[in-house]
């Protein structure tokens, strides 16, 4: 049964991809072609790397450019899109197995769209409220190791910690009810994530001459491609896993939990 979970899961995460693909094609590269412009320009930007952030694919080199900006926006970034989207849909295959019958009587579709969401949030959402995708020009090439080091400790506590805020959810449940115990453990979880971003350095690279509209579309359009991704992985999961288990909890549940 779990193979077969992880085998629908691997199939909305490649769908995920090629349509986050298509949006980060359409209106993630026309900003990545602007902020290469300023930078090719001169202005306040000739010591940055060309860091192209979590949406896009492929890396653009001072120098002699080793592969050019049609594969780098095309076959690079629609490759790297969709290869990371398909781990992407075997985690959260992994995660479903792990959460079906462990969080509820949820029925497999509603447990789709919301582990998703979750996914959705814990590990893209909250970590870029601390650090950010940057477009090329914004970042300091001495600071690479850095900020990607900060940003994985970022994705790995905020998952955890949404995971600990689930569980205390559950053990506050037969005491306060659904409703108040769901809102215990999300304001747990806001508190934790907070002390934590508070802790972790602050990273403010941003040229004071970068066009500021181009810094927000990138941000925004990085942020929709997530969504775009998740939101199909879990919108496609969610009637394939109701065929396979069923459209309300049954006695799978205790199988696939066991």
């Amino acid at each position: 049964m779990e193979k077969r979970i992880i085998g629908r899961g691997l199939l909305a995460g490649a769908l995920g991809g090629l349509f986050a693909f298509i949006f980060a094609r359409i209106f993630v590269e026309p900003v990545i072609d602007r902020a290469i412009a300023f930078e090719e320009s001169g202005g306040e930007a000739h010591a940055h790397t060309h860091d192209h952030g979590a949406a896009a694919g492929g890396a653009h080199e001072h120098g002699v450019e080793l592969i050019s900006r049609g594969v780098q926006a095309n076959i690079g970034l629609g490759f790297g899109v969709i290869a990371f989207a398909v781990a992407m849909g075997a985690l959260f295959a992994v995660a479903y197995c792990v959460a079906y019958g462990r969080v509820g009587a949820i029925s497999p579709r509603l447990l789709s769209v919301l582990l998703a969401g979750g996914m959705f949030v814990s590990l893209y959402v909250v970590p870029s409220l601390k650090y950010p995708a940057n477009p090329p020009a914004v970042s300091l090439d001495e600071t690479i190791q850095q900020r990607t080091l900060l940003y994985l400790l970022m994705v790995v506590v905020s998952a955890a910690l949404l995971v600990a805020a689930v569980y205390l959810g559950r053990q506050l449940v037969s005491r306060f009810g659904t409703w108040n115990a769901t809102l215990l453990a999300g304001g747990a979880y806001i508190v934790a994530m907070a002390v934590v971003m508070l802790v972790l350095p602050t990273i403010d690279e941003t040229p004071g001459a970068f066009p500021a509209d181009d810094l927000y579309e990138f941000r925004l359009y990085s942020l929709l491609t997530q969504l775009v991704m998740w939101a199909t992985i879990g919108l496609v999961f969610a009637p394939l896993a109701a065929r396979l288990l069923g459209e309300a909890p049954s006695r799978r549940q205790a199988d696939i939990a066991a």
